[in-house]
């Protein structure tokens, strides 16, 4: 069975592709690359994940106890 690389459209031997579902390791490593600059993404609604994210939130030496 072949299926395209996600990257390069390539065809893909599915049962003897070291990089499955990528054709080869470069390929691997752009999408690799889109996912670590946001690029790719799932959508969904934005996380804080804590209080240095939040440029608006004060910094934990003025907080007020």
């Amino acid at each position: 069975m072949q299926a395209p690389c996600p990257t390069c459209r390539r065809p893909v031997d599915w049962a003897n592709a070291p990089y499955r579902p990528f054709c080869s390791e470069r390929c691997r490593l752009v999408d690799l690359g889109a996912w670590l600059t946001e690029r790719h993404a799932i959508p969904g609604e934005p996380v804080a994940l804590d209080g240095a994210q939040d440029p608006d939130a004060p910094s934990p030496e003025t907080a007020e106890p």
